[in-house]
């Protein structure tokens, strides 16, 4: 079916900004989770698309072999080039200013002795023009509050402070010790006055989804299996994430609501020991590619053992189903024998799984077929995911 005019101007207007932002500041995944249905093990060699790098150094904490992290968008290896360097190069307490809080008042310094020469050529240039953005004083609220969902939660910052019936909603929320004080909190102070009619238009457009960097391809899939659309899916997640999950463990949301994380709740990477671990050798392990997981594969003769495939399938399906079909061909060549997949979709399943058509042993076959699924694990661990913004989690072994 050929695009609307619209359409094709909404998908022009996020192929700008995700070809020239960075979109992501932080993984948008719960790696616990991921943890769980990997079982990573010593013996692995592990694909995951970087994202902000965050999963990828949590996962490298499980010690696998090795951790490729890759991605398209040359801005996202660069914030986790940036973590890189910050770990090899600085003390905990400087590196936990630096991305626990987002700014630290000595960034200049550090960034332009101690970072910047552990750069390649294009995260230099980048971080030149942005260290700015970790400065306290003019940095706009530090890291958190940049890149394109940086902006999000600034907006909302800003609408809070528009609100002060919601904003002190907010402050009462992070105030909690209990999941039952987070409950009565949340249908008392946040539920009446969050749920409006502007809040739901905005949802509902097009653009907030592109700085989500939800595509819309992906938003289709979002309104394929909700009644109630993009604005009725945010507002089920956001019941469930605030009425079913500790919020006190919860650095997904905090940092959202905070813009910064704490000490005592942040990504494990961002943990002491875990840093010191990172530092004593486990960071030779990581390696960042800026290109397709496509090229990737065709690029080595590793066997892969273990695939994070994020929920970027969502944006191929609709639009780019020969590229989909290829990527996958390439993640059966380079599967090890037993390899594990996971990955996240807007939908509880999506319809390239059938749609898509690759080759195996046997003659041509769907995705569907050429992978064993695990639906009642990840059932399990999808209602323990901090963060809950996706419909369909997916773990699948490649059949023989």
């Amino acid at each position: 079916m050929t695009a609307r005019p619209i359409d094709r101007l909404h998908d022009r207007l996020f192929q700008g900004l995700y070809s020239r932002s960075l979109v992501y500041n932080a993984c948008w995944e719960d790696p616990a989770v991921d943890r769980q249905a990997l079982r990573l093990g010593p013996a692995d060699e592990v694909l995951v698309i970087t994202s902000a790098g965050c999963n990828a150094l949590d996962y490298l904490l499980t010690s696998p072999r090795r951790v490729d992290a890759v991605d398209m968008n040359p801005r996202q290896n660069a914030l986790l080039e940036l973590k890189l360097a910050g770990i090899r190069a600085l003390d905990f307490g400087d590196f936990f200013q630096v991305f626990g809080q987002g700014r630290h008042p000595r960034f200049g310094e550090l960034y332009r002795e101690l970072l910047r020469p552990r750069l390649d050529d294009f995260a230099r240039v980048f971080w030149d023009e942005r260290a700015g953005w970790f400065e306290a004083e003019g940095g706009a609220g530090g890291l958190y509050f940049h890149g394109l969902s940086g902006r999000v939660a600034r907006a909302f910052h800003l609408y809070l402070d528009l609100s002060p019936a919601l904003r002190r909603g907010v402050d009462a929320l992070l105030e909690t010790g209990d999941l039952d004080a987070q409950r009565d909190v949340y249908d008392r102070m946040i539920a009446p006055h969050l749920w409006d009619r502007k809040l739901n238009w905005v949802l509902s457009r097009q653009f907030t989804m592109n700085l989500l960097g939800v595509p819309r391809t992906q938003r289709r899939e979002v309104e394929r299996q909700h009644a109630n659309g993009v604005a009725g899916f945010v507002r089920e997640a956001i019941e469930y994430v605030f009425r079913q999950i500790p919020l006190s463990a919860n650095y997904f949301w905090r940092l959202y609501l905070e813009g910064a994380y704490s000490r005592g709740c942040c990504p494990e990477y961002l943990r002491r020991a875990n840093f010191q671990r990172l530092k004593a050798g486990l960071v030779d392990r990581l390696f960042v590619h800026t290109t397709s997981v496509t090229d990737f594969l065709k690029s080595t003769e590793r066997a892969i053992s273990r695939f994070v495939l994020l929920d970027h399938m969502d944006w191929m399906g609709g639009s780019r189903p020969d590229a989909l079909a290829e990527e996958w061909q390439a993640i059966f060549a380079r599967s090890a024998p037993g390899a594990r997949i996971i990955f996240r979709s807007a939908h509880a399943r999506p319809a390239y799984l059938d749609a898509v058509r690759v080759q195996s042993p046997r003659g041509t076959a769907s995705l569907a077929e050429r992978l064993q699924f695990h639906p009642e694990l990840a059932e399990r661990l999808q209602r323990h995911d901090r963060v809950h913004t996706y419909a369909g989690f997916h773990i699948a072994d490649v059949r023989a």
